[in-house]
């Protein structure tokens, strides 16, 4: 079944499930900045709303068009920051 996971006091939400045999999550973020870390290899896709990134081996903040996917390696930090609520995919490898 699906798991619910609430971050950064509920501002970010996500709804856990499998996908083709891979974990995956979509959820909802709410305009604002934030660090994730990361176990696997994560692809993020941006649904809708407005999100820049920096990855790990970046200085510079970088836009996400929607429907675009950013791949993320395994055990990293990265930032996200959304100028309004948005919501993405995000597929675990």
């Amino acid at each position: 079944m699906f798991n619910v996971n609430e971050y950064f006091d509920g501002k970010v939400k996500s709804i856990a499930f499998t996908k083709g045999g891979d974990r995956a999550t979509i959820g909802v973020m709410a305009a604002g900045e934030y660090e994730f870390g990361t176990d696997t290899i994560e692809h993020m896709t941006l649904i809708s709303g407005k999100m820049a990134v920096i990855l790990p081996s970046e200085s510079a903040w970088k836009d996400i068009a929607i429907n675009e996917t950013f791949i993320v390696d395994a055990n990293v930090k990265f930032q996200v920051k959304l100028a309004e609520d948005s919501s993405y995919l995000c597929v675990y490898k």
